[in-house]
């Protein structure tokens, strides 16, 4: 299977960021809209497969349900998207190699935000509220759990909740790099994105579609869902920009300019 090193990664995560951040708008505003679809129908997925579930089951069901969760960011990554936890990685990357200024990365995340966030609503008020998905027998009852839970946690707990997914989710993007083979990125995707969903973390895109999908089913207000907001969008930040881009970005930087190596190459020529 064709590969990349990490040095080679870091290279490839600027040149990405540089691209995201240089996109017309029109390109933004669709492809972040598919994203925060995407996402959300992966949440609805994990959703619908764990609401039936005996509680005997435990914390095998959570275990379930975030197994299936990651086809979100794979129709993202393989189908293309824009997905704001994964630019806070990538951007930034391109941002510290001097490859972009400071206004394009700003420039970038807001509309990446109010794209996502449009996808994710329109998810939650079509399938979740139109269609019914969310709103009947325990598919309701869930809903209404799994929004309450993210709302429960004090400003504190969601910020650094929120640290804790990016630096998965941009992990995820990262080695999603690492790999030229559909299936390996698939699998470097799955469980960084299964990991963060188990344990429970806080991310700013799923949660446009579960607590909306809650308030359009009578529950909670757009007062609750902006105070979710706020720490979880900064949280976030911080672990896709700091946790992944700059860690990676200052033990790789003398490097990062130069081009990348093309191993999968020489790795298929040496297994010919």
């Amino acid at each position: 299977m064709a590969f990349h090193s990490p040095q080679d990664v870091a290279k490839l995560a600027v040149e990405a960021g540089t691209r995201k951040a240089t996109l017309p708008l029109r390109s933004m505003v669709v492809l972040g809209f598919l994203a925060g679809a995407f996402i959300s129908i992966g949440y609805l997925l994990d959703l619908r497969v764990t609401a039936n579930l005996p509680k005997e089951w435990g914390t095998f069901g959570s275990l379930l349900g975030a197994s299936v969760f990651p086809l979100g960011l794979v129709l993202i990554i393989i189908g293309g998207g824009e997905l704001l936890t994964g630019n806070m990685m990538a951007v930034p990357m391109a941002l510290f190699s001097g490859k972009i200024s400071a206004g394009r990365l700003m420039k970038n995340w807001f509309w990446i935000t109010v794209s996502n966030f449009v996808g994710a609503v329109f998810v939650a008020y079509v399938f979740g509220h139109l269609a019914g998905l969310t709103e009947k027998g325990p598919f309701l009852i869930k809903t209404i759990s799994m929004a309450q839970a993210k709302l429960d946690e004090g400003f504190k707990e969601c910020f650094f909740s929120a640290i804790g997914c990016n630096w998965l989710v941009g992990l995820a993007v990262w080695l999603s790099y690492s790999s030229e083979e559909i299936g390996g990125k698939i699998l470097a995707i799955w469980f960084p994105i299964m990991g963060f969903v188990a344990i429970g973390f806080q991310h700013v895109v799923a949660n446009m579609f579960i607590i909306p999908a809650a308030i359009f089913a009578g529950h909670f207000t757009w007062m609750d869902y902006v105070s979710n907001f706020i720490p979880v969008f900064l949280g976030n930040a911080v672990g896709g920009s700091i946790f992944v881009a700059a860690a990676y970005w200052f033990a790789y930087k003398e490097i990062v300019e130069q081009p990348v190596v093309e191993n999968s190459q020489k790795r298929r020529k040496g297994n010919e």
